[in-house]
């Protein structure tokens, strides 16, 4: 029973950043930091509630540096190209919706946990886009489970995600418990991937939905013609258009080839390629995006890069409303929105078609899709802002360094093996991977700066001190007190108690949040027992990832729903059975490997 005041007034705080990030009041940063204010205010009237250097000390804990250094670590392996070049390896080129299933859900789950998922999803998205053109079969079929495996292979390592670092080092501080190593969280994440995997390509693939893409590949979008030349002794020179992958590509088609002066207008799928060749395509702005990202092309300086178009100056821009876009539940005219970001939209799709009304007329949600045309520097400017997902420019993205991919590749490489072996802790492992990342030339100093969340990095320091007043106001303990009324002083009961908490709040607010803010209440409720916490922190781990009902709970649920053409009650049907098995599997072997 809570008879003092702070644990009410705590309570509130909690309350009302729920209810502000339901509605969407703001982004979850300025309310966590807000949150911050409110309960400094409130601790100067009690010595029960923390500090204010207290409640700042979560903005120095080495899991919030491990994480920004962790997203350096991730730049540098797409920078360089070494990502892309790794999953073109693994996912082939399947024929069939099926196998493009297969080859899909596997690599990205490998990709995902040693990789920050977000970038992971990034980079696939053409990739997928151009599979379901290939093997004739909605995008909608595919970038759910490409979201889905992705979450799930974060579980299977401590670096998977930025929930796993902060709550293992949250875990390292309580008294009494253990250290996890790089692979712990693996003893339960692997059954949990293996069980939704197998979820995904049987069940969940015929509950998905078949919709049509967010903008349509061909129509009246915006089309490109671009000139591309084939480097002498890349990959490229001897195989054909078809082998090389540049015969079904998604928006684009390889209009005329130029060699020794000659042109060859009607190109065939066995046509080889030879060193010099000048190849011309024309397509939508995102293909071009993806076209120079391919290893063996550079641009031909003197091509125009524009089909039509009077002001030379301008590009276009794709771009995904984000949860924190200032202009949401406003409409496009009254929320000035050429006037807050010098651009002018020119088509917004939603569910997988594109909106009848007039641009002014539509008010904008999360995961609509826009294309913009603006002048240079938008994406520059938004990169470092948290308005939008996916913002891509034509003019602005430049071909990745493949010559250092190997470099990236090996500085990741001695990143985990460093670890798994207890040469370097976590910490020391992504600030030295970092440093070497910039040192080789993987990365420049503005990538680097541009490739931290700075979203992220606020939401998890900001939440470790709102959960240092929740443990210290003895909220924690009422909580965990009216757990154990519930459950008993069963510890199995104790434990999915604490899971299904977690889950729900993970899927109504962000899963660092949910993550950090449960902690104390999982700690306290282990301590009540008298159990070990390891297998409590294990499942807040687990359940603050496993968000798959909503679009909302989980970044890359997000950046695939405008594009996938989802709606709302998708991720229900397709979600909820799912985060239903991943319990069910958590709760079963978290007390096996890591007993009460």
């Amino acid at each position: 029973m809570l008879t003092n005041w702070e644990p009410w007034a705590v309570l509130g705080v909690l309350l009302a950043v729920l209810v502000g990030l339901v509605r969407q009041v703001a982004g979850p940063d300025l309310l966590l930091l807000g949150a911050l204010a409110a309960l400094l205010g409130f601790g100067q009237f009690s010595e029960r509630l923390p500090d204010a250097p207290a409640l700042v000390a979560g903005f120095g804990s080495p899991g919030l540096v491990t994480v920004g250094a962790l997203f350096v670590v991730a730049a540098g392996l797409t920078q360089t190209g070494a990502t892309q070049r790794l999953a073109a390896v693994l996912l082939g080129r399947p024929s069939s919706p099926a196998g493009a299933m297969v080859r899909l859900t596997l690599p990205v789950a490998g990709l995902s946990a040693f990789l920050n998922n977000t970038p992971v999803v990034a980079m696939l998205l053409p990739a997928v886009r151009s599979w379901a053109q290939r093997v004739g079969v909605s995008p909608s079929k595919l970038f759910m489970p490409l979201s889905f495996a992705a979450i799930l292979g974060g579980t299977c390592t401590l670096i998977g995600t930025s929930t796993n670092l902060v709550v293992a080092d949250l875990l390292r501080l309580a008294p009494d418990a253990e250290t996890l190593g790089i692979f712990s969280i693996g003893l339960v994440g692997v059954p949990c991937l293996a069980v939704g995997l197998l979820y995904l390509l049987t069940v969940g693939r015929v509950l998905l939905p078949d919709r049509g893409s967010a903008l349509p590949l061909g129509g009246d979008a915006r089309e490109y013609t671009v000139a591309m030349r084939v480097e002498a002794g890349s990959p490229l020179v001897g195989k054909t258009v078809e082998d090389a992958g540049l015969r079904h590509l998604p928006g684009l088609y390889l209009l005329e080839i130029e060699r020794d002066g000659e042109l060859i207008p009607a190109v065939g799928p066995e046509q080889v390629l030879r060193g010099d060749d000048r190849l011309v395509f024309v397509g939508v702005v995102d293909s071009v995006v993806d076209l120079r990202s391919v290893r063996g092309l550079v641009p031909d300086d003197d091509q125009a890069m524009k089909l039509t178009g009077p002001a030379a100056r301008r590009q276009l821009v794709e771009a995904v409303v984000s949860p924190s876009c200032p202009l949401l539940g406003k409409t496009v005219r009254a929320g000035r929105f050429r006037t807050a970001y010098n651009a002018a939209i020119l088509a917004v799709a939603r569910d997988g078609q594109r909106l009848n009304q007039k641009i002014g007329d539509i008010v904008l949600r999360p995961g609509d899709t826009l294309l913009l045309e603006t002048q240079p520097g938008f994406a520059d400017r938004q990169r470092n802002r948290r308005d939008f997902f996916l913002v891509s420019a034509v003019s602005e993205t430049g071909p990745a360094r493949h010559a250092r991919a190997p470099v990236a590749f090996a500085i990741l490489v001695a990143l985990v093996v460093s670890v798994a072996l207890g040469w370097v802790s976590m910490l020391a492992a992504s600030l030295l991977g970092a440093a070497a990342m910039w040192a080789s030339r993987c990365v420049t100093g503005t990538e680097a700066r541009r490739s931290i969340d700075m979203q992220v990095l606020v939401v998890i320091g900001a939440a470790i001190g709102v959960g240092r007043a929740v443990l210290d106001s003895g909220l924690a303990g009422g909580v965990a007190s009216g757990i154990l009324g519930i459950v008993g002083q069963h510890p199995l009961l104790a434990l999915a108690a604490v899971y299904l908490l977690t889950n729900v709040f993970t899927e109504l607010i962000t899963n660092n949040a949910a993550a950090v803010l449960m902690f104390p209440i999982a700690l306290t409720t282990a301590h009540s027992l008298d159990a070990n916490a390891t297998p409590f922190a294990i499942a807040v781990m687990i359940a603050a990832s496993a968000s798959f009902a909503t679009p909302i709970g989980y970044q890359t649920n997000l950046m695939v729903y405008g594009p996938g053409g989802y709606r709302f009650t998708d991720y229900l049907r397709v979600g909820l059975p799912l985060n239903a098995l991943v319990m069910a599997v958590t709760l079963a072997v978290t007390p096996l490997v890591f007993p009460f």
